[in-house]
């Protein structure tokens, strides 16, 4: 296809980075934002470059209208909203930029899917296994039923899922919120008491103790144009989070076929990630959540052979291949990622263990410290790539480098 302008948001994210690599390599013109204008995908040598825009977070307006200078300035074919919050600010705002394609479905569907207390029902109406919950709609009633929940509606450890992971009003500052875990009825009680009103309603999930996996998908025109696998080998914080270490496998037609039903009862159009937890004694997948979005590991994907940023920009730009001659029938498979500093402080966290908050529930085997010394200086196995360190692409790992040590 002809070269094309695009430009990825949020170049402070691995997957970020992992675009603009992708479409410089297809020979597009890509440019980049990010809140210090000085970001990890801004110091690729892809990227044209790194402006500076507010936070999409706690400014959204301010942050919607920068980036749209950038798009009139640069004149942009192709806008790549990498993460939540550039999402929930920009794509209410796409009308704006009429001549500018933004791969991805409407706000509200958006939304939807994102919703993960009613991306479950969902899933649950499709015959997909969930994890057992109760749900606390409003922070007046959890002490009452995190009560009933110790009672006996769930076992320890108990897992707090806020239901969106972005939480805030059009317009008004919005914040982020995470998973945590809850290892018996007083720490229950108390990460409750802790949250902002704003992030509930909360899910109080059964803990599934197993390996992570990922579908990723590339949906178009009610047609599935890409698709890949790949399950974690190693996250952080290591009782479950951001995948450090994470390797391709095969996509088992059936959680394909599935994954594929879930997001189109949702009319969705784009690239998105089912994410499952395989139950370790039953084998069972439990879906966890889905995100709307590029993922973190995605240059996994990329490196297996399943290039979802190009192909996505081919399909936003219309010039993809015809109906029916689009999926990646085969990729790698036993390609292997490796993100070292994610590594290093997955090290850091089992090396301290104990009761922390970054500790593993107590039925997840990593092994002891030894263990975790081993897994972190064990350079390279077969099949492995480093996620940000490569030879002709360095200066992101310098960059990353010197942030991770000034962050300490």
């Amino acid at each position: 296809m002809r070269p094309r302008r695009a430009l990825v948001t949020c170049g402070e994210q691995r997957s970020s980075l992992a675009a603009v690599r992708s479409l410089g390599r297809a020979g597009h013109e890509v440019h980049v934002v990010s809140e210090l204008g000085r970001s990890l995908a801004g110091a690729s040598r892809f990227a044209r470059e790194d402006v500076r825009v507010p936070s999409p977070l706690s400014e959204p307006a301010a942050y919607a209208d920068a980036v749209g200078r950038a798009i009139e300035r640069a004149r942009i074919d192709v806008l790549l909203p990498m993460t939540d919050p550039a999402l929930l600010a920009l794509l209410p705002e796409r009308g704006r930029w009429p001549d500018t394609a933004v791969p991805f479905p409407d706000a509200e569907i958006y939304r939807r899917v994102s919703d993960k207390g009613a991306l479950l029902e969902r899933a649950a109406s499709l015959g997909l296994a969930v994890p057992d919950e109760v749900r606390i709609d409003r922070p007046e009633t959890a002490a009452e039923v995190a009560g009933e929940a110790a009672a006996g509606a769930l076992s320890f450890p108990v897992v707090l899922k806020p239901s969106r992971s972005v939480v805030g009003g059009a317009g008004q500052t919005r914040r982020k919120t995470g998973v945590a875990y809850a290892l018996d009825a007083d720490d229950l009680r108390r990460r409750l008491s802790e949250l902002p009103s704003e992030a509930f309603p909360v899910l109080l999930q059964r803990h599934v103790s197993g390996p992570g996996v990922g579908v990723f998908l590339l949906l178009w025109d009610g047609e599935l144009r890409a698709a890949f696998a790949h399950r974690r080998i190693r996250e952080k914080p290591p009782s479950g989070g951001v995948s450090v270490y994470r390797e391709s496998i095969a996509l088992e037609a059936d959680l394909l076929a599935r994954s594929r039903e879930l997001l189109e009862s949702f009319e969705w159009c784009g690239v998105a990630m089912v994410e499952y937890k395989l139950d370790r004694e039953s084998g069972t997948p439990y879906v966890m959540e889905v995100n709307g979005r590029f993922w973190g590991s995605l240059q996994l994907a990329i490196d297996a052979g399943v290039d979802f940023p190009a192909r996505l920009v081919e399909l936003a730009c219309g010039e993809a291949p015809p109906r029916g001659e689009g999926v990646h029938p085969t990729y790698r498979l036993g390609v292997r990622s490796r993100w070292w500093w994610g590594e290093v402080d997955h090290f850091l966290a089992r090396v301290r263990g104990g009761r922390r908050e970054d500790a593993p529930p107590l039925d997840v085997q990593l092994g002891g410290r030894g263990r975790a010394l081993v897994d972190l200086l064990t350079p390279w196995h077969r099949g492995d790539r480093w996620e940000v360190l490569r030879a002709s692409d360095l200066r992101p790992f310098l960059r990353e480098t010197s942030d991770w040590v000034r962050g300490r």
